[in-house]
């Protein structure tokens, strides 16, 4: 009879238990790092968000404040809601300040994590000023605190 393949007794064909135990730990490895590269990625992408969100904050703020040149010195005071944005009395250049503050300091609370924090520093010049608008939120994975910051000239 030809054609027929005869199996000598005591020699199997396929795999052992040994070679699919290998193939296994081989795939776990691969699997363990396909989870490690998207929990970075995660990270990353709520970094990503955070950072954006302190930019945007920002350039609100300071285009805020050059809407309001006469009161840009007062962007470096106390917040207060004085009913200025929606409300339906005349207010001066300090208390637009004021509630502009009051707003951008709410908008940090929203979109940032619990804790984040923004300042204004003011540094009077001859001519101009100098504005230096800091964001500062904490986040996990990292030891120090995250700070954005702006300086323009007004």
């Amino acid at each position: 009879m030809r054609g027929r393949c005869h199996v000598r007794p005591g020699r199997e064909r396929g795999f052992s238990l040994v070679e699919v135990l290998v193939a296994m730990v081989v795939i776990a490895v691969g699997m363990l790092g396909v989870a490690v590269l998207y929990v970075e990625g995660m990270k990353a992408g709520r970094t990503s968000i955070y950072r954006t969100s302190a930019v945007n904050l920002a350039a609100d703020l300071a285009d805020r404040m050059r809407a309001n040149p006469t009161g840009a010195v007062s962007y470096s005071g106390a917040a207060a809601d004085t009913g200025c944005t929606n409300g339906f009395i005349d207010c001066s250049p300090e208390q637009l300040a004021q509630e502009d503050l009051w707003s951008w300091t709410r908008d940090i609370g929203e979109r940032l994590p619990a804790g984040a924090d923004g300042e204004v520093l003011v540094a009077p010049g001859d001519l101009t000023n100098r504005y230096t608008i800091r964001v500062t939120w904490d986040e996990a994975g990292f030891d120090q605190p995250q700070v954005y910051a702006v300086t323009f000239d007004m």
